[in-house]
């Protein structure tokens, strides 16, 4: 029952601490319990690999929990995203108006995303996909301006048709299954059962892909990103990027690797449309970032294309092309959480939302710039940061994949992508170092945030280095 536990005490916890009146050092420090809690059972229900089956919705349809390899990783991540922006956002939030309720679908949506994480078959997981949906949307229209709630409902729009294309290729692959109770690695179809259908069974699946792939950014569902980032607050944004976006990588994995079985897609027209519905996403959100003013909205552009690396590495097919695409995933989240905490930082500390407004940033923020540095050379592929390590095993796999011209072009691709990453970073970074005035702060005032900002911070620069140095090896000893 420790899975139950992990994905109902942030629920319980958000509810209840948010309603009852109390005061606010008294919330924080509960909050905090709560989510320190959370991540200590859901580490121990991981460890477990215990499977929990709890209702049975009709059929063959039951509600089911495990803990696998795969939910294992991206249950690290969560744990380490949602604890560091748990802290950060005490400070930056002091900004904004109605806290408790921001807190309280905050770690609702910790509990949705768990489930995701736990989820043992693809009805469960359809569930807590949807979950994750509704109760992550209140983060982006916190603000309730009528642009906040017109991003609010565009994510809903796009993310709801999003998980009725995936609902349809579950319909599919139930329809075709052996015994789909249980995720397998390589799938669980019966050929006998979808022979003469193969043409409609991988349409089914390419919509569920697309539709799954609308909450991790991949076009044409991709337009929610760059409207709900600017105007969600930095924790949320910082979730939303890093951790909630992947999500949808997760159920595409889920559908892909552990329902259908890559076997079925390899060498067909369905693999072929990913593949280039995933390049032209990672060359499309990489060209939109280059000329983006707004920082938090030429991060959101530089998501789409990064998560969109994990989209063409999945595409592939193959064992290596998975482990590729997981490695991208730590190293996507630690290192975009950190960059949009950078960028709450300017706002909260300095009111800075421009990028031509950080010229000589470093003066007055060494520690919170030294951060953006790291952080960015780490999405540009600069070694020995994470990023520089997930695309070179994509970059491998793709080579080593036999996907005929995605062969070459996959690292074409990578590498156009990575200079144009390095096109609309590194000028920030460098112009932040050279001589400048801040607008409102003398040349020798710091105005570096406190504690509780710089440690995140700092924790997630940690841990793209980590990604860089043993992502390899830690992904090479995984067995799914």
């Amino acid at each position: 029952m420790l899975m139950i536990a992990a994905i109902l005490i942030p629920v319980a916890a958000g509810i209840a601490i948010s309603a009852i009146p109390m005061e606010d050092r008294m919330r924080k420090a509960l909050y905090a319990c709560s989510v320190l809690l959370t991540d200590a059972v859901a580490a121990f229900a991981a460890m477990g690999g215990e499977t929990l089956r709890l209702s049975e919705l009709s059929e063959g349809v039951a509600i089911i929990f495990r803990a696998d390899t795969l939910g294992r990783c991206f249950l690290a991540v969560t744990i380490l995203l949602y604890t560091s922006v748990l802290f950060y956002s005490f400070e930056y939030m002091k900004m904004e108006e109605r806290i408790p309720t921001f807190y309280a679908f905050y770690l609702i949506s910790m509990g949705a995303l768990i489930a995701e994480c736990f989820a043992g078959n693809l009805v469960t997981m359809y569930l807590c996909f949807e979950f994750l949906t509704l109760t992550s949307m209140p983060l982006v229209l916190h603000e309730r301006t009528k642009e906040a709630v017109a991003a609010g409902l565009k994510y809903l729009f796009y993310s709801v048709a999003g998980a009725m294309m995936g609902l349809l290729a579950i319909f599919f692959v139930y329809h075709f299954a052996k015994d789909p109770e249980l995720f397998i690695y390589g799938g669980f179809l019966d050929p006998s059962k979808y022979t003469g259908a193969e043409t409609v069974l991988l349409a089914a699946v390419l919509a569920g892909i697309v539709g799954f792939g609308a909450k991790a950014g991949m076009y044409p569902l991709h337009g929610w990103l760059p409207t709900a980032h600017p105007i969600a607050p930095a924790p949320a944004s910082a979730l939303l990027s890093a951790m909630i976006a992947k999500g949808g990588v997760l159920a595409v994995i889920r559908l892909v690797y552990f329902s259908v079985g890559d076997q079925l897609l390899r060498g067909t027209w369905a693999q072929l449309a990913w593949m280039c519905l995933a390049t032209l996403t990672i060359l499309m959100g990489s060209t939109m970032a280059f000329g983006e003013e707004n920082l938090k909205k030429r991060l959101a552009y530089s998501t789409v294309s990064q998560i969109s690396y994990i989209m063409l590495s999945l595409s592939l097919l193959t064992d290596a092309g998975l482990r590729g695409g997981l490695l991208h995933v730590f190293s996507h989240a630690c290192a975009k959480g950190c960059l949009f905490l950078v960028a709450g930082v300017f706002i909260y500390k300095l009111r800075i939302r421009r990028v031509t407004e950080l010229m000589g940033i470093g003066r007055t923020m060494p520690l919170t710039l030294a951060c953006f540095t790291l952080a960015s050379i780490s999405l540009v592929g600069i070694p020995p940061m994470g990023g520089f390590t997930s695309k070179w095993a994509i970059a491998t796999a793709a080579m080593d994949s036999g996907a005929g011209v995605f062969a070459v072009l996959g690292p074409v691709v990578l590498l156009i992508s990575a200079l144009l990453t390095a096109g609309y970073l590194l000028p920030v970074m460098v112009d932040g170092y050279f001589p400048g005035m801040v607008t409102g702060y003398e040349d020798d005032e710091k105005a570096e945030p406190n504690a509780l900002m710089l440690i995140p911070m700092f924790i997630l620069c940690a841990g793209s280095l980590l990604v860089g140095v043993f992502g390899s090896s830690f992904m090479g000893g995984l067995v799914f």
